[in-house]
């Protein structure tokens, strides 16, 4: 019904910046809530940000906070993660999601339906 094609990700060193982008395809787009996930080698899959499907609120994971921005435009079917600040262990396999859900549903408890296929953020020291 959804897919999900990730890009933007590469190699940055600590304190750039990068923007990665998540092109949706499927019907609609502005009813699915939207994350931003990522996973490390060895480690859990964690949540980074989330979005409703207007838009109109945000919430990112505390070790982000202030640094990055999760947007999307519902006319481009595209969601977007403006990462500052980078950090050695922002270094991830990042992957955008999409989750059909209730509009009272805390959006870092989400589960998501459809999944990308993730793109590698390296960060450097």
């Amino acid at each position: 019904q959804v897919q999900l094609v990730e890009s933007g990700g590469g190699l940055v060193q600590a304190g750039g910046s990068l923007r990665l982008s998540c092109a949706a395809s499927g019907r609609f787009f502005n009813s699915y809530a939207m994350g931003w996930l990522r996973q490390a080698p060895g480690k859990e899959r964690e949540f980074v940000a989330a979005i409703r499907g207007s838009g109109g609120s945000t919430n990112c994971a505390d070790f982000v906070k202030g640094r990055f921005t999760i947007s999307r435009d519902n006319a481009k079917n595209t969601v977007y993660l403006q990462m500052s600040s980078l950090k050695p262990e922002d270094t991830a396999v990042y992957y955008c999601a999409a989750s059909w859900t209730r509009a009272t549903m805390p959006l870092n408890t989400l589960r998501y339906d459809y999944w990308g296929q993730g793109t590698q953020v390296t960060v450097s020291s």
